[in-house]
């Protein structure tokens, strides 16, 4: 059975074409989880709306505790990590991670970057080695096949890989770099642009964004089911 992660980063509550001012981004994560769960019904979801509950930002109670080894934590570190250990064993079970994340300022929303800093984590998600000083970090996450989609939507055009824009936008490129640090390195995008033009330049993203997605949960849920029963007993 696969596990799925679901997270939306939308400050919009609502979807697009159903609710009035709704996310678009939202739409995408849940036509992706929509579709999934119509062709496997039996895998699971687990979905966390940080978008609308934003996790804590980390201080430095936090970063004491995060760096001080486990059997020397005190209650108080180990209250303090709690969330972020909530987080982390969320991450850890999921087999494929949905991120709704619209971009924001060319980057992710801020309550995207407070859920990324609670779940890199030395000694959860990822290692360090000092004897291997060209290559130190050992990305904990690669034990097993990790899939993660990205599922962006954009106010102009022109901001992905080859666009005249691509190198200002730091949303899918940071989010990469963070989940291949880690260990998830099979990673998929689509987004949709054009969104302050509206009208017929925005459907028109919206139809395709969409036709992408379902042709992604066609590909993944074989890929991954693959996957799964090449796994040992």
């Amino acid at each position: 059975m696969t596990h799925i992660l679901h997270l939306d980063a939308s400050a919009r509550p609502g979807i697009a074409g159903t609710d009035e001012h709704g996310s678009i981004s939202r739409r995408l994560t849940h036509r992706f989880v929509s579709d999934w769960q119509a062709r496997q019904p039996d895998d699971s979801v687990t979905y966390r709306d940080i978008g609308g509950h934003p996790p804590s930002f980390i201080d430095q109670p936090w970063i004491q505790a995060a760096f001080t080894p486990a059997a020397q934590r005190s209650s108080w570190m180990v209250d303090t990590l709690a969330e972020s250990d909530l987080l982390v064993d969320e991450l850890v079970a999921a087999d494929i991670l949905v991120i709704g994340a619209p971009l924001y300022n060319f980057g992710m929303p801020a309550a995207l970057k407070a859920w990324v800093d609670q779940v890199v984590r030395l000694g959860r998600t990822v290692d360090y080695e000092p004897s291997q000083p060209q290559d130190p970090f050992i990305p904990l996450l690669a034990d097993r096949p990790r899939h993660a989609v990205i599922l962006s939507s954009r106010g102009d055009a022109g901001l992905g890989p080859g666009g005249p824009m691509a190198h200002m936008n730091h949303l899918e490129p940071a989010l990469t770099t963070v989940l291949e640090f880690i260990g998830i390195t099979r990673i998929d995008r689509i987004a949709v642009e054009h969104q302050e033009e509206g009208g017929a330049l925005l459907a028109a993203s919206i139809e395709a964004a969409e036709r992408d997605v379902d042709a992604l949960v066609a590909h993944l849920s074989q890929r991954v089911h693959a996957e799964k029963q090449a796994e040992p007993a």
